[in-house]
């Protein structure tokens, strides 16, 4: 299967249009270019798997025998999948996503990774963060995104919900916004404090650089809490995120509540994804979480009336080893999956599937695919920035899953 191929639809979705009249019939789902916002208002959220999630169990070559002598005890079986294609199947615990495709508002890249990988979560997370494999960068390539779009470094650009800040939202120009509970978002300080923290004096020239720094720094937090406190107490949404919303219903507050934000960080955290042992069964509650609250999402979006504007783009900083270990479980990898989400999508395969027979040393996936490809699609292929080559530090052609 090349990339010609994988390129759009199923081949079963296919052989459904030309059934019902031909290739004309499904060349506008391919080519329909969706009523999309303007430019300057789209929202790119970044969904972060951490613990270097298994695509192999994710969308599961059911069609490929090789599949399943690597994986004859947590090979999952074709009547256990959810139908994708005739070639792939979906892990039994990503209702969320299938439903997504079946819309067509989901892309899936295969193959994605980077020459030398390193099978260190943090090192490699760190390379994704920076998007400067086995190499270096002070700051996250989602930190200079955010300067490229807005060189003035405004307040509320970029929002990272977490326990603490990541690395891909360091950002030369802005401060990103950082929380976890919004109804708690507060600057901290000691009771005895309180009054003066409180009490920040008006802009002006005070003489003192650092002194006027701090305060403009202060005082942008303190309008950050209050606008996702405020977007967050009127947010009220009928839609089922399922188990475990994974802080996505807080960006669909801050984006329903109008915050300035473009740019959203957001994770499936505390490593969840290392799956060393007994995976199938953890594995699928993991990805039913995951898929569930990013359907969730996106269907919220739309019922919001922000569907045109906004798009999701989902991640893991490595795959696992092709066979399965003694534990039944697997073991850090290279080459892995990445998905694009959203009504903006041209839903389908993309990129090149790495072999299963011509493994790399260590029984790994061979890259097929540059992951910064991925995030220059994100950069100039949905927010149209022109800037991908600038933010990634080189030239990565874009996938063509936007119209």
């Amino acid at each position: 299967m090349n990339e010609q191929m994988l390129r759009g639809l199923s081949r079963r979705r296919l052989m459904q249009g030309i059934g019902a009249g031909g290739l004309a019939s499904v060349a506008p789902w391919l080519h329909a270019t969706r009523a999309g916002a303007d430019s300057g208002d789209r929202v790119l959220v970044a969904f972060e798997l951490s613990g270097g999630n298994d695509g192999l169990n994710t969308v599961v070559p059911h069609g490929d025998d090789a599949y399943y002598r690597h994986r004859p005890n947590i090979g999952i079986r074709p009547g256990d999948l959810l139908e994708l294609d005739d070639h792939y199947g979906f892990n039994p615990g990503m209702l969320g996503l299938q439903r997504l495709w079946r819309s067509g508002d989901l892309a899936v890249v295969h193959g994605c990774g980077y020459d030398n990988p390193s099978y260190s979560h943090f090192t490699s997370m760190a390379y994704w963060h920076t998007a400067a494999p086995n190499g270096g960068d002070e700051f996250g390539w989602m930190g200079r995104l955010a300067d490229v779009l807005d060189p003035a470094g405004s307040p509320n650009f970029l929002i990272n919900v977490a326990s603490s800040q990541s690395l891909a939202v360091k950002s030369r120009l802005h401060a990103p916004v950082v929380f976890d509970d919004p109804d708690r978002f507060r600057r901290k300080a000691f009771a005895s404090t309180r009054a003066v923290i409180d009490a920040l004096p008006e802009p002006g020239d005070s003489g003192n650089a650092a002194r006027a720094y701090l305060r403009d720094v202060a005082r942008s937090a303190r309008k950050g809490a209050r606008l996702v406190r405020a977007a967050w107490a009127k947010y009220d949404s009928p839609v089922d995120y399922g188990i475990a919303p994974l802080d996505l219903q807080k960006v669909a507050a801050c984006i329903d509540g109008g915050l300035p934000a473009r740019l959203y960080y957001v994770s499936f955290r505390n490593n969840s994804f290392d799956t060393h042992v007994q995976q199938p069964a953890l594995h699928q509650r993991l990805l039913s979480y995951a898929c569930d609250a990013i359907h969730g999402f996106i269907r919220d979006m739309e019922r919001l009336g922000h569907g045109d504007r906004v798009a999701v783009m989902v991640f893991s900083e490595f795959g696992r080893r092709v066979p399965e270990n003694s534990n039944l479980g697997t073991d850090h990898g290279a080459a892995n999956l990445m998905f694009l989400a959203g009504k903006p999508v041209r839903g389908g395969h993309y990129g090149e599937p790495p072999s299963l027979t011509d493994l790399e040393e260590g029984d790994n996936l061979r890259a097929t695919v540059d992951f910064r490809r991925v995030y220059a699609t994100a950069i100039d292929g949905w927010l149209k920035s022109g800037e991908a080559s600038s933010v990634l530090k080189g030239d990565f052609a874009p996938l063509p899953i936007f119209s």
